[in-house]
């Protein structure tokens, strides 16, 4: 039986990023001498400035909270139907964090220097991000929690994943950057009591100490960070920019949903947003959803190699200077995706991997 993927399309320019990601996964299949399915959500969802156009604040409520609703069963449909993973493009971020906090999500990524590897792992169902709001003449009241069930499903995953990536001497240091100060010492005993039951050391920091201490110190060999969204949202891309020599616009990531109703469901997105502004111009830089597209088929569609035989083409077309305006190319979205599709080769005799 092939294997099926999901897509789920936001606004601005996420038709046209879906439309990459079909052509380069069905490239990668066609490479491989396999089959792909997709299976698309039927609902286009809202970005931030499409809710903005032509709604007031009622109206963006109920738009949001309909995008939310949808996605979010989207999501547990797919899981459970064996869907192993989901592309979507960007969306409002209010919908999106309504289903993160419902399917209980967390980011990773893995950002590597010469000498050192950081994991990642962004706490996305508690917090600030998420919760609701309500609304009183003049003021608007967001209310939101943090648990001990959910710090310990947080903590518990990123250990998994931290034995996963690093599974020949586990990791150097644990942080974790939450603003602690503000929850009555709660968060403390939650995360001292996970790091007994995993047998782990975890240090517990404010924000601002993370940032000063790997300004001074750098990253140790093998770091795992769990952090909550508060710090993580705006870090991530100073993150890339600091110890992986990246930017978001090129950088694909991936959320993992630890609900019983999702378990097992992961999400690949870009990193960077919906970008209206390029939206119908043929210029929006294709690169994250063309690594996400390899990412997938080579995690969840036995595309062993797909990953380096993209970064390969991606290499050739960089050396050809074949780019998008905001790379200092001069070349359209679908030029770039052409011009990546004709040179896609995979490894001799490549090996089926097993689903992931």
């Amino acid at each position: 039986m092939e294997p099926v993927i999901g897509l789920a399309v936001g606004r601005g320019t996420g038709p046209e990023l879906a439309a990459v990601f079909e052509r380069v996964l069905a490239g990668i299949a066609d490479a491989y001498s396999v089959g792909i399915g997709v299976t698309r959500s039927e609902r286009i969802y809202h970005s931030y400035s499409s809710l903005k156009a032509d709604a007031g604040i009622e109206r963006v409520r109920e738009l949001t909270r309909q995008d939310a609703d949808h996605y979010a069963e989207f999501c547990r449909t797919r899981a459970a139907l064996g869907v192993p993973a989901i592309f979507r493009t960007a969306i409002n971020a209010q919908s999106l964090y309504l289903v993160r906090q419902r399917l209980q999500a967390v980011k990773v990524d893995v950002i590597t220097t010469p000498d050192a590897s950081l994991l990642l792992v962004r706490d996305e169902a508690q917090g600030f991000y998420t919760g609701e709001n309500t609304h009183a003449p003049g003021a608007l009241i967001r209310t939101m929690a943090f648990s001990r069930e959910i710090t310990e499903k947080v903590i518990a995953f990123a250990v998994r994943r931290a034995r996963r990536e690093w599974p020949d001497g586990g990791v150097d240091q644990i942080l974790m950057a939450y603003k602690f100060h503000l929850l009555d010492g709660a968060l403390d005993e939650w995360v001292a009591e996970s790091a007994a039951r995993h047998g782990v050391e975890i240090r517990l920091f404010q924000p601002d100490t993370v940032n000063r201490n790997l300004i001074v110190r750098g990253l140790r060999p093998r770091t795992m960070i769990v952090a909550g969204n508060e710090w993580a949202d705006i870090m991530h891309v100073v993150l890339l920019d600091r110890f992986g020599s990246e930017s978001q616009e090129n950088r694909c990531t991936e959320n993992v949903y630890l609900h019983p109703d999702a378990a097992g469901l992961v999400e690949y997105q870009t990193v960077h947003g919906s970008a209206d502004d390029l939206a119908g111009t043929d210029t929006v830089n294709p690169v994250a959803t063309v690594r996400a597209a390899a990412v997938i088929a080579e995690r969840h569609a036995g595309c062993a190699g797909a990953v380096r035989m993209v970064e390969r083409g991606l290499g050739s077309l960089g050396r050809r200077g074949i780019g998008t305006p905001d790379l200092g190319g001069r070349h359209s979205t679908t030029a770039v995706v052409d011009a990546l599709l004709d040179v896609l080769e995979p490894d001799e005799q490549p090996a089926l991997m097993a689903e992931s």
